[in-house]
């Protein structure tokens, strides 16, 4: 295993973790054994990349906006960042609308199909619709006063919060540049090691990964729901995948117009990341890996990976949003609701920002989606249509949100003339 290289080896790992599921669900015991004594093994590495994220967030982008020593810089990134994050967001929502009018999904469900998901999924579906209207009654601010925490250490305890911890940073990071050098000086090599000692950990725990996606994938296999219900949704989850393979294509074109890097070289020094948030559908788990393969083999400086990656993974949602534009008319399809033009521009800006606000955690998504049907007025509990192959698409459009943050990052590095030959 250690010849190989890492994307090899965590592909390894997922491979054999399918096959090995798939042989014990011949037994009567198989199931069980799988959620019993193996599953807590994946669950053990995701809550270990989860444990460095916040910490990581912390130390290197406050050394990253500390190293810039102008402010006029930062300004200059963060501007050209959030505009392209914002410009991607809205190419992958069309592409996603364009996509399902065209294959139209929709029609293939049958009226008995879709009793059986909106009765197995229904418990579910309630739990989803609850949080979404709390988040729709709040206040047209809410948002933004959200992004202020009251306690930073509070806020540090829980990824969800993780645009909190990200403008604690940056505000820190301001106030080290703002101060005369000399007095910075103790608090930057502090971050400076701290950033190092995090990094070191990130390696542990990386020796472990073929393991840990062995365990999730395992886990997932003994977990689906029957065959049955997967065909009746596979033409939904084919026009997700087209959709997020057109993305992947928009990352590629990226990099290759800005920085004349060719694909093969950005696929290749990103992979073992894409792999990783595949196995754990969490760009927050991920952001550790993903720093590490934008810094060490995409050329990409620490300044602006350490801000534009944990910025990305809190706000760029790519693939969340695609899949949002793609689920909601195809739950209006399912119901035979014809939606007009101005709805499905209204579907373009909702699941825009809806995206935006999307926590960088597993199944996030799914609750910012009931925003955009109630939007759109499709009925939430269409919701419950889309349940059961939910969980497998979410790891893939993890992987493209993980991808474009790369594209990205490496796209506003040749701008300022960070990016490695």
């Amino acid at each position: 295993m250690k010849h190989l290289a890492l994307h090899w080896q965590i592909l390894l790992g997922m491979t054999t973790g399918i096959i090995f599921a798939l042989f014990l669900t011949n037994f009567s015991w198989g199931a069980s054994f799988v959620r019993d004594w193996i599953k807590p093994f994946g669950n053990i590495f995701i809550n270990s990349l989860k444990l460095i994220a916040v910490p990581l967030i912390l130390a290197s982008l406050i050394k990253g906006i500390s190293d810039l020593k102008d402010i006029s810089k930062l300004s200059k990134m963060g501007s050209r960042t959030v505009i392209t994050f914002v410009i991607t967001t809205v190419v992958a929502v069309s592409i996603g609308l364009s996509l399902v009018n065209i294959i139209r999904p929709g029609n293939t469900i049958s009226e008995e199909t879709r009793r059986d998901l909106l009765t197995s999924y229904e418990n579910d579906v309630s739990g989803r619709i609850a949080v979404a209207r709390e988040q729709r009654e709040a206040g047209p601010l809410q948002a933004l006063e959200d992004l202020v925490p009251s306690n930073i250490f509070a806020a540090a305890g829980d990824n969800a919060n993780m645009l909190q911890v990200i403008f604690f940073a940056v505000f820190f990071g301001l106030g080290l540049i703002l101060i005369p050098e000399a007095t910075a000086r103790p608090v930057k090599d502090f971050f400076d090691g701290f950033n190092d000692v995090i990094l070191k950990l990130i390696d542990l725990i990386m020796i472990t990964a073929p393991y840990g996606v062995f365990a999730l994938l395992a886990a997932l296999v003994v977990e689906s729901p029957s065959i049955d219900l997967f065909s009746a949704l596979a033409m939904y989850a084919v026009t997700v995948l087209i959709g997020l393979g057109c993305m992947m294509g928009v990352y590629a074109a990226i990099v290759w117009f800005f920085t004349r890097k060719t694909p093969s070289f950005f696929f290749k020094g990103i992979a073992p990341a894409q792999l990783l948030g595949f196995s754990t559908s969490s760009s927050a788990a991920t952001l550790p890996v993903t720093m590490e393969r934008v810094e060490e083999h995409l050329g990409v400086h620490k300044e602006v990976a350490s801000f534009v990656l944990p910025v990305g993974a809190t706000i760029n949602m790519d693939g969340t949003s695609l899949y949002q534009a793609v689920a909601a008319v195809f739950i209006a399809q399912a119901f035979g609701i014809d939606l007009s033009l101005q709805a499905q521009l209204g579907i373009i800006i909702t699941a825009t920002l809806a995206s935006i606000g999307s926590a960088a955690v597993p199944g996030a998504g799914m609750v910012m989606l009931v925003i955009v049907l109630a939007q759109a007025g499709i009925p939430e509990a269409g919701l419950a249509l889309i349940f059961a192959v939910d969980r497998p698409l979410d790891m893939c459009r993890t992987s493209v949100n993980i991808t474009g943050d790369a594209a990205v990052s490496m796209m506003v590095a040749k701008s300022v003339g960070m990016l490695d030959k």
